[in-house]
């Protein structure tokens, strides 16, 4: 009760409380958001884990492709022009590769980001699960790699090789699923369809394809895109002389693996691959991360590491090596405009 001859205003009273209550809110806005920040920072991935579920949705993924092509069942329609100008296809097995690989992943890790060369507005796949069961193989990576899931992006190729797939250019098909943390490749896979073949490596830790035993520096045998061969084949040859061996293939995926030593088929043999227009990270971050795994390099024409954070879009062209002085390669093709230039 208020004393004699004093009378609380119910509108100063409630003026107060508000006061209050802001003061509090202040005081401990601060300890609150802490302490959530600090709660989803504890959602880490193990990446041996990440690495055998990349496996499992890159073959879930390559089964739905071979299914399709197998049954005749293929349906083609454009995209639009590559900025080579090449007709970009997009076929029935892109999207039923998608909806396996990212839900797939998606369901065992919520929380991490996935980006796919696929747009898919229909919820599909929704009951995809893993087993959590880690490969054989793979038990030579110790366990409680962790690291913290906002780090994490994960860019999958669900159809490496539309236009050859549209094709039925079998061997330069494949699918592809990278595990980038902080934006640097960590965990790369890409498994082909229709040999039933997947290389996979974590840099740091291991991989089950190796480099071959020998490359050539001085007269490299360069691969390059089926897409663009005749524009680049001057500038090759102005870089390293006329005698260079110039290759052409789909695939970025494919390009990559003509540079180790693979297992399940016959490839052409290359000492560099060269991409000198835009690209898209999902074509070219599992074989970055592959090939550093191995001690080999994949960075931009100005020898910048790709960074696999943000958008979507690599507009520096691509040198991948390994086996051979990376700078000299780099320096070489700096020597010379490329036609990306004139």
């Amino acid at each position: 009760m208020a004393p004699m001859g004093i009378r609380l205003s119910p509108l100063g009273v409630v003026v107060f409380c508000l006061l209050g209550v802001g003061i509090i809110y202040h005081l401990y806005a601060g300890v609150i958001s802490s302490r959530i920040a600090a709660l989803r920072k504890r959602r880490t991935v193990d990446m041996r884990e990440l690495l055998a579920l990349s496996v499992e949705a890159a073959v879930r993924g390559g089964h739905e492709l071979k299914r399709i092509r197998e049954d005749s069942l293929v349906e083609d329609k454009s995209k639009g022009n590559t900025k080579e100008g090449a007709n970009e296809k997009l076929t029935s097995g892109d999207l039923l590769s998608h909806r396996k690989m990212y839900h797939l992943i998606k369901n065992t890790f919520p929380y991490i980001q996935v980006n796919s060369g696929m747009r898919d507005d229909a919820v599909g796949e929704e009951t995809a699960a893993w087993n959590h069961v880690i490969p054989a193989d793979m038990q030579q990576i110790g366990d409680g790699k962790e690291v913290a899931a906002e780090e994490v992006t994960v860019w999958i190729s669900p159809l490496d090789g539309s236009q050859e797939y549209a094709e039925n250019l079998r061997k330069y098909v494949t699918t592809m699923v990278c595990v980038a943390v902080n934006g640097a490749p960590v965990v790369g896979v890409i498994h082909k369809p229709f040999t039933e073949y997947t290389a996979w490596a974590m840099v740091g830790a291991g991989a089950n394809v190796r480099a071959r035993s020998a490359y050539s520096e001085k007269s490299p045998q360069v691969i390059v895109s089926r897409s663009h061969a005749g524009k680049v084949n001057g500038f090759i040859q102005t870089a390293f002389g006329n005698d260079t061996v110039i290759r052409v293939a789909g695939g970025a995926g494919y390009k990559v693996l003509t540079l180790l030593d693979p297992s399940d088929d016959t490839y052409e043999k290359a000492d560099m691959y060269l991409h000198i227009t835009y690209i898209k990270k999902w074509d070219i971050c599992a074989g970055d991360a592959i090939l550093k795994a191995l001690g080999g390099h994949m960075t931009n024409l100005k020898g910048e590491e790709i960074d696999y954070r943000g958008a979507e879009a690599n507009n520096g062209g691509v040198l991948a090596s390994i086996g051979v002085d990376h700078q000299t390669l780099l320096g070489k093709l700096q020597s010379v405009d490329s036609p990306k230039q004139r």
